[in-house]
């Protein structure tokens, strides 16, 4: 854990491109993070949720013009909705 000032140094430092995101997770997501990290070649997990929310952006752009992509999506989208309990924190 961080300490207060370093806290406040990097809110200071960062307070107009970034914001702080503390999420309570499932071990099983912390885990797939890590795993991320280490398949895309990320700087740990927080950057592991950055490149998740970018891709599912991309693939949400895709969407708009490929059926593909949109099927995909869809398909996504259903079963997370279907099981979202398991991942629910």
């Amino acid at each position: 854990m961080a300490t207060k000032e370093s806290q406040a140094r990097w809110r200071n430092k960062n307070s107009l491109v970034k914001k702080q995101l503390n999420v309570m997770a499932k071990r099983l997501i912390h885990e797939d993070l890590e795993d991320m990290a280490k398949t895309f070649d990320l700087k740990g997990k927080a950057e592991a949720v950055t490149f998740t929310a970018f891709v599912t952006k991309a693939l949400q752009q895709q969407a708009e013009y490929n059926p593909e992509a949109k099927r995909i999506l869809t398909l996504l989208e259903t079963a997370y909705k279907r099981d979202r309990e398991i991942y629910r924190p």
